[in-house]
C-alpha cells in the first residue's frame, strides 16, 4: 500500500481487508554517554516511524554494531536493556536481531506494526484548510552537537530536558491523533521539521504556511541557534531552503530550529482546523507540554513553506 516513492515513514503491505502490516528500521550512533539511556533514546527513535504511520508496533528486532575490542560486554547489556524498556512500553516484544562487531557502535530496531488502513496515516493526505500541529520541541541536534563538542555537560538540567524528550515514545501523541481522525503525519527526525515539511506537501500536493515564532523549542537550542547552522543542519538547509519562501521579520534563531536535525522528535500532523486547540489541549493534558499549532495548510504555492 506505502513503498518508497513518497519518502513515507514506513512500507505498508495489506493482508486483509481491515489489517495491514507497517515496517520500518533505524539505528544510529550514540549521541549520549551512557549507555542505557541510548538504548532507550533509539528505541523510541525507531518506533516512531510506527506511530506516525498512525499503527501499533508489535514487534521489534534489535540491530547492534559493536565494537567488543573497545567496549565491554556490560556496556551492551545496558544498551539492550534500555531499549527493552521502551519498547515494552510501547507493548511491543523484542523477537530477535543482529548484531556484528564493527568499529563505530550502533543500536537501533527493525520495527513491525500494525494497522487498519482505513485509519491509516500517511504523509500525503494534508488537505487545504487543515491545521498543522508538532508535538515535541525542536532543538535536538544542536544540544546533542553541543554536548560532543563539550560545551554543556549530561547533567545540566537543560540538556536532561532534551534527553527525556528524545526517549519518551510518541504513543500518546498518536492515540490523540487517532480519536480526531487525523490522517496526515510524519515524525520529525534528521532531515528537520523543513525537511520533514517538504516531503509533506510535495505528496500531498499542498502548500504550508507556518510560524516560526509558534515552533516549541528548548531554550538551550534557542540560544545555540544564535551562530550559523553546521553539520547535518547545514545540509538539511541547503536541501530545504529552495521550498521554503521566509517571509519579514523573522529572526534567524528561529528559522534555524526549523532546519535542524533531530533525533526521536515529534509528530508533525495535520487535523482540521475546527479541532486544532482540542486537539492540543489533549495533547497538553496527557504530559505533551510541548505540542502547539505551528500553521495551516493552503491551496496555494503547492509543494512549497512560507514562513510568516
Amino acid at each position: 500500500m506505502v513503498g518508497f516513492e513518497n519518502s513515507s515513514d514506513a512500507g505498508v503491505y495489506r493482508i486483509g481487508p481491515n489489517q495491514a502490516m507497517v515496517q520500518s528500521v533505524d539505528f544510529f550512533t550514540p549521541i549520549v554517554d551512557d549507555p542505557r539511556t541510548f538504548g532507550r533514546i533509539a528505541a523510541a527513535n525507531a518506533l516512531s516511524d510506527i506511530y506516525a504511520m498512525g499503527a501499533t508496533p508489535v514487534t521489534a528486532m534489535a540491530l547492534v554494531c559493536f565494537p567488543s575490542s573497545v567496549l565491554g560486554p556490560e556496556v551492551l547489556v545496558e544498551i539492550l536493556q534500555g531499549g527493552a524498556e521502551v519498547v515494552h512500553e510501547a507493548g511491543a516484544v523484542i523477537v530477535g536481531g543482529h548484531s556484528v562487531m564493527d568499529p563505530e557502535l550502533k543500536y537501533g530496531l527493525s520495527v513491525t506494526g500494525m494497522v487498519d488502513p482505513a485509519v491509516m496515516r500517511t504523509n500525503q493526505a494534508a488537505k487545504p484548510g487543515e491545521a498543522v500541529i508538532l508535538t515535541k520541541a525542536l532543538g535536538t541536534g544542536l544540544i546533542a552537537n553541543a554536548l560532543k563538542g563539550g560545551q554543556v555537560t549530561e547533567d545540566d538540567p537543560r540538556v536532561m530536558e532534551a534527553v527525556a524528550s528524545m526517549a519518551a515514545l510518541n504513543k500518546t501523541a498518536s492515540e490523540v491523533l487517532a480519536r480526531h481522525h487525523s490522517r496526515c503525519a510524519t515524525d520529525v527526525t534528521g532531515f528537520g521539521l523543513f525537511g520533514h515539511a517538504k516531503a509533506m506537501v510535495a505528496a500531498s500536493g499542498v502548500g504550508f504556511v507556518l510560524r516560526p515564532s509558534e515552533f516549541p523549542r528548548f531554550e538551550l537550542a534557542r540560544e545555540l541557534a544564535e551562530v550559523p547552522l553546521a553539520g547535518g543542519a547545514r545540509d538539511n538547509e541547503e536541501a530545504a531552503s529552495t521550498v521554503v519562501d521566509r517571509g519579514p521579520g523573522l529572526s534567524d534563531a528561529e528559522v534555524r530550529l526549523g532546519y535542524d536535525a533531530q533525533t526521536s522528535g515529534g509528530l508533525l500532523a495535520t487535523v482540521a482546523a475546527e479541532r486544532a486547540a482540542e486537539v492540543v489541549a489533549e495533547l497538553q493534558a496527557a504530559g505533551i507540554a510541548s505540542a502547539r499549532v505551528i500553521g495551516h495548510v493552503t491551496a496555494e504555492h503547492p509543494g512549497r513553506i512560507a514562513l510568516s
